[in-house]
């Protein structure tokens, strides 16, 4: 496994036992110093070792995020946030040490205001759990990145997932923040209104920050009303150009579509002996269609003529709650799928994402750069959205396959960089990215991003050694 990324000067910042007396005093049991709970929280889906902190204390309310917070700074030490732990980058790992502060528990739904289609909750809420608290209501909140991360930590990722072709992403789904500062200090980036020109936009500066500005404690979220109608269906193409194709036309046509995902045929292997499926084993697309029962039959008939058009099969559907929810099941579980193609195995999750007309291009120039590899290299992704990701899977026990694993991860982010795209769609920097975030773009703005972290942060205890080399 990766020890740190390759330049990154390790700092050690150990909490002295000073300040671990002083948590311990204050917050008793819910204070750990045991091995096997640091371990936890230094640990994600990344490929880089474990890096746990000194300690790890389980806040249950703002203030209590903003007392440990303000330890930390009298006593220089880093501090971390952790929700689900269901990064991917090493957002959440301790590489100089510190405290890390678990915020899962503090996981209620604050308040639901129907009328103007919002919600306010904790940090640790996840989105399963909101939507199921919200469910009667007929509203829903539509992120939906896979794993059933919390809010706060899609917020801190700037996350997105397979709606994000019709509903935006968290940036275009947060409305205001609750936020511990570096020195202890609590502020609110917004209200509840819709808009606002008041001052420099903090929140959307906070959203995907990643913990390096401040702690988030409250979200303010969009709900939007539960589609009246919802059909899901699958459709298998001979080749991966196929699909894509297929995509591009339905967004370039205006097709208000919900989800449109792509698995190729090694990921639609994986999922069917991960999760006992029996779909085809050829490229495929999982769609998802919401409105009206008269707009989602037009949606659907207009997609299925383009697939048709582009040699798709026609259309296995999944009209009821539960077929649905089987599908993307399915879906949703294509990562850890990925994983069981190698025993042992971690995975460099690449996550590409490039203007729409690029898309083909980049996918195919991607397999065929992939097809050389000894290493499996299935692709999945929100293709709706120009995002994909090529899920380069690696035993980390072996020096030389972890080298060719982030040499093809390397190649597919500057690909995408020069069809002017991103390195990261949804994932966020972390520790990984760092590197091809000056790529991206440029020593300039990097540097005018290390001095706001710095004018947020001076003392550098906010996530350090994530996003910016400070």
């Amino acid at each position: 496994m990766k020890a740190h990324p390759e330049g990154l000067q390790l700092i050690k910042r150990t909490a002295s036992p000073q300040l671990i007396q002083e948590l311990r005093t204050r917050f008793s049991d819910r204070l750990s110093i045991g091995q096997a709970v640091r371990d936890q929280h230094g640990s994600d889906e990344s490929p880089y070792k474990t890096m746990a902190p000194d300690a790890v204390v389980f806040a249950l309310s703002t203030a209590e995020v903003a007392e440990i917070v303000k330890l930390c700074s009298q006593y220089n030490t880093p501090v971390i946030a952790f929700g689900a732990g269901s990064s991917i980058e090493g957002h959440i790992l301790a590489v100089e040490g510190g405290i890390t502060i678990d915020v899962s528990r503090m996981n209620a739904v604050l308040s639901v205001n129907s009328d103007d289609l919002t919600a306010t909750v904790q940090t640790g809420v996840t989105r399963k759990q909101l939507n199921n608290e919200i469910k009667d209501t007929g509203l829903f909140f539509p992120i939906d990145p896979g794993a059933d991360a919390t809010i706060g930590g899609m917020t801190a990722t700037r996350a997105s997932g397979t709606n994000a072709v019709r509903y935006g992403t968290m940036r275009e789904n947060v409305l205001g923040l609750t936020v511990v500062t570096a020195d202890g200090k609590v502020i609110r980036t917004s209200r509840r209104a819709k808009k606002s020109s008041a001052g420099y936009d903090l929140t959307r500066l906070l959203v995907g920050s990643e913990g390096t500005l401040g702690i988030i404690t409250e979200v303010t979220v969009r709900l939007y009303p539960q589609p009246e109608a919802v059909s899901g269906a699958v459709c298998s193409f001979s080749d991966v150009q196929s699909a894509v194709n297929t995509v591009i036309q339905t967004i370039q046509l205006g097709v208000p579509i919900a989800r449109a995902e792509l698995l190729d045929a090694l990921t639609v292997k994986a999922v069917n002996l991960h999760s006992k499926t029996t779909l085809k084993e050829q490229p495929m697309l999982f769609l998802e269609f919401h409105g009206s029962p008269a707009s989602v039959n037009e949606q659907s008939q207009t997609v299925q003529d383009i697939a048709r058009e582009n040699g798709g099969q026609d259309f296995e559907w999944a009209t009821n709650p539960e077929d649905r929810s089987r599908l993307w099941n399915a879906r949703h579980t294509a990562f850890f799928a990925c994983l069981q193609l190698k025993a042992g195995s971690r995975a460099f999750t690449t996550d590409a994402c490039v203007p729409i007309s690029r898309l083909a291009e980049c996918i195919k120039e991607t397999v065929e750069d992939t097809a050389n590899s000894t290493l499996p290299c299935p692709i999945f992704g929100h293709v709706g959205d120009g995002n994909f990701h090529c899920v380069i899977v690696a035993n980390p026990n072996d020096p030389l396959e972890m080298e060719e694993a982030e040499r093809l991860n390397q190649r597919v982010m500057q690909r995408a960089l020069n069809m002017d795209g991103t390195c990261t769609g949804e994932h966020g920097v972390g520790l990984h990215k760092m590197g091809l975030l000056i790529d991206e773009h440029g020593e300039d703005a990097v540097e005018l991003m290390r001095r706001i972290k710095l004018a947020f942060d001076p003392k550098n205890i906010l996530n350090p050694g994530k996003i910016i080399r400070v």
